[in-house]
């Protein structure tokens, strides 16, 4: 074999492994062995039958009759006399339902109030302003740094909120992280859009509402949920504000079965005797969970790009 031959064949091997690499799919779409997968499922099991075993046992346990409970020495896996006592004893008293109807009416006007006001803020700061980055940051410093319990609790006593609905509304009408997600969101709206709207002669509100949040649909539906979930679930401003019971929010309620261990009297029921002490708990977190649980699969499609694209400047 000459020289030539020999580099000849070197150089044909050389393009044979170019071409196998032009043509070789990436690792990632490679297709994973059965070991990995084997382990990849059974982590997978480990983690779903983790959580699904716990909700089981809450939404068991709430329907469970009084003889299962002692039967199971607690809580139970399934019920073998599956009964609605539980849930007719919240509702039959009229506390639950006052307490529904709290939660629902500070979820729908307070996710309303923080949607304005974050999309307001958001947008005007997303803009070129006056003194530009000065301005940012003094806003980001006033939202970062919120003042404690007891200055707080002093404005609400001053602005007459004690024992108001309000003062569960307006105290978390703006978060700091949901203001920095749509900010940068909106930062990345093509420009060129806002300034063919601005020379056919719109004004910044006919931009925001004909164009930005249109746009916008993903990370607004990602916010919305973040604060309907902060409402829904915020119980400590209500300890702190109200002192009538009959506009506690359902985590409230929930906070006196559960966390604290306590039942409320018979009287507070309107029912007698009221069911085990369990049964009770247990369904008391079912009514507190229901409503977050059917809103999130109509907002899941929106999620990730919300909040990957709100949250990272491309």
């Amino acid at each position: 074999m000459t020289t030539f031959q020999a580099a000849a064949g070197v150089s044909e091997r050389r393009r044979v492994r170019r071409a196998s690499k032009a043509t070789a799919r990436p690792i990632w779409k490679e297709r994973p062995a059965p070991a990995y997968q084997t382990i990849k499922a059974l982590v997978l099991g480990g983690f779903a039958i983790a959580i699904i075993v716990p909700i089981l046992v809450v939404v068991s346990t709430s329907l469970a009759s009084d003889k299962d409970i002692i039967e199971a020495g607690g809580y139970v896996l399934w019920p073998k006399h599956p009964t609605l006592k539980a849930y007719d004893t919240l509702f039959s008293g009229g506390l639950m339902g006052r307490a529904i109807m709290v939660s629902v009416f500070v979820t729908l006007v307070g996710t309303a109030l923080a949607l304005i006001t974050t999309i307001s803020l958001a947008y005007a700061t997303s803009r070129p302003v006056l003194f530009g980055r000065p301005v940012l940051l003094l806003v980001l410093f006033t939202l970062l740094f919120a003042p404690g319990i007891i200055p707080m609790f002093l404005i609400v006593k001053q602005l007459g909120l004690i024992d108001s609905l309000w003062s569960l509304i307006l105290p978390g009408a703006l978060g700091a992280f949901n203001f920095v997600v749509m900010r940068t969101f909106f930062m990345n709206v093509p420009t060129e859009l806002l300034e063919s709207a601005r020379i056919d002669g719109a004004s910044d509100f006919t931009i925001l509402r004909r164009i930005v949040m249109p746009l916008s649909k993903a990370v607004i539906a990602v916010v919305g949920l973040f604060y309907a979930v902060g409402f829904w679930n915020a119980f400590f401003n209500a300890l702190l504000y109200l002192n009538d019971t009959s506009k506690w929010p359902v985590q409230v309620i929930l906070r006196t079965y559960v966390l604290q261990g306590k039942s409320l009297s018979a009287d507070q029921l309107g029912v007698t005797p009221p069911p085990q002490p369990q049964s009770l708990q247990m369904a008391v977190v079912v009514v507190a969970l229901v409503p977050i649980a059917m809103v999130y699969p109509f907002l899941q499609r929106h999620f990730t790009k919300g909040v990957i694209t709100g949250a990272v400047k491309g």
